[in-house]
């Protein structure tokens, strides 16, 4: 035997006649710190544009992004409209092409992204710092002369049309659509896709009316954050942005007061495995509950070691990876518990969400678990706060729901100062499972007796089966 394999023998002796040591108990976590951030600065322009800037990181680099108060809201019944003309936008300008575009961006180190949401459009560019001033004036171009070109809209409209085949065999897409048309009714926020009809119908007429009808300064905001100069991009501002048309005040088309809760129920013959969503309307950003009720999601579904979560995937083995969320829109929340579950499981599901909810009305978490929630959240809020593109975003959202300027750096304090009283407050006052719409989207004749042997759902007030 060679010495190596020698002391091999001794070292495996020594294990087996010594105990081994118990692991020690992880270190616990500090105190949270403060949220520092640069104080944002902002201009007014003449013709009602807004512009915030932000010194961010040590990187060279910067994000441009510019917003319009333009979205789905502003289609009215023509649905997917503001998408139709956002890819358009990106099709070249009068005095570019897309690919001229395209080349001019990559030789300030970045791409252009051009999108549009339920309440925004959107155009974002990523640089190094010495080019905010030229990536500045690409975006005013893309955003103010547009050529919207008739000659590329057909292949646009088949990619829609593409994509709109496919949503509409999906299981998930379905049912947020039907969600959604439950809980905003008659109102742009629940009409999710359009028909194949509607889409084959729209014209570069509709395209280019949407954009004049709805593009113009006094709807628009800009924000650079990075490492660049601000008097310089100020100037740039000015220089391509300033003397652009006023154009419309931004729209306020809030919808009705939601009605009844409603059972949605859409058969797939034969799926293994239903898809769920249960949710209703909420208290918006601006409420004093929403930082509680924010709390009360993350612990009741909004994180993998949350309350519905471990009890449909982990203590029941029914759903693999079920979920809740508030989604927001214009001084508009709604809460969504989404899961994905075995057909055989799907009453006893929809009654075990149900459960969690109600108890959290009347029985308030540990003070463990909820610190335990605060921290993950705490977390993922510097995540998202950690990045141009991040910390834009939430400046975004503080800026289209008129939240206070401190929301951001105040946000760890109010979140760690949620009690567990206020959880089941917050529970009790905005989550009653009574008045939550439900959608279920699998094989109804394995499905539906297992729905019906719950009463509450039995008994709603409106149910609609699509087949």
């Amino acid at each position: 035997m060679n010495r190596l394999q020698c002391v091999f023998v001794g070292a495996l002796a020594a294990l087996a006649t010594h105990p081994v040591m118990a692991q020690d108990a992880p270190p616990r976590p500090g105190p949270p710190r403060a949220f520092q951030l640069p104080t944002p600065t902002t201009l007014a322009l003449p013709n009602g544009l807004k512009a915030t800037f932000v010194d961010f990181g040590v990187v060279p680099k910067a994000t441009i992004s510019i917003t319009v108060r333009t979205g789905n809201l502003n289609e009215g019944e023509q649905t997917w409209l503001a998408d139709l003309a956002a890819d358009l936008l990106k099709e070249g300008t009068n005095q570019r092409t897309a690919q001229q575009i395209a080349d001019a961006a990559t030789l300030m180190g970045g791409g252009v992204s051009i999108g549009a949401g339920p309440d925004q459009t959107y155009l974002q560019l990523d640089v190094l710092g010495e080019y905010v001033p030229d990536a500045i004036a690409l975006l005013a171009e893309i955003l103010t002369q547009p050529k919207l070109p008739e000659n590329q809209l057909a292949r646009i409209r088949q990619d829609y049309s593409r994509n709109l085949s496919v949503a509409l065999t999906q299981p998930q897409a379905l049912a947020g659509a039907a969600m959604a048309a439950l809980l905003y009714p008659d109102h742009p926020y629940g009409r999710v896709f359009p028909t194949q009809e509607q889409l084959q119908g729209y014209s570069i007429g509709d395209v280019r009316k949407y954009y004049d009808g709805n593009f113009g300064a006094r709807r628009t905001q800009v924000y650079v954050a990075g490492k660049f100069d601000r008097a310089k991009a100020e100037q740039a501002i000015r220089t391509s942005l300033g003397s652009w048309r006023e154009g419309p005040a931004p729209l306020e088309l809030a919808p009705a007061s939601p009605g009844p809760r409603q059972v949605k129920l859409i058969d797939r013959p034969d799926a293994p495995q239903s898809t769920l969503r249960i949710g209703k309307r909420v208290v918006d950003m601006r409420h004093p509950d929403f930082m509680a009720l924010s709390v009360t999601n993350s612990l009741l579904g909004g994180v993998l070691m949350s309350r519905i979560t471990m009890n449909l995937r982990e203590d029941k083995g029914w759903a693999y990876s079920p979920n809740s969320g508030l989604e927001t829109k214009y001084h508009e929340v709604t809460w969504i518990e989404n899961a994905d579950v075995k057909s055989a499981s799907t009453g006893p599901s929809v009654a075990e969400v149900f459960k969690e909810i109600e108890l959290l009305r009347v029985e308030s978490p540990t003070d463990p678990e909820l610190t335990a929630i605060k921290n993950y959240r705490n977390g993922v809020f510097v995540m998202s706060t950690a990045t141009r593109g991040g910390l834009i975003g939430q400046l975004m959202q503080i800026d289209l729901q008129g939240l206070p300027p401190d929301w951001l750096t105040t946000f760890p304090q109010r979140m760690y100062a949620v009690t567990p009283a206020q959880v089941t407050k917050a529970a009790r006052d905005h989550l009653d499972p009574a008045a939550m719409s439900v959608v279920v989207v699998g094989d109804l004749k394995t499905v539906r007796p297992q729905l019906d042997a719950i009463p509450s759902l039995r008994d709603a007030p409106a149910r609609q089966t699509d087949k």
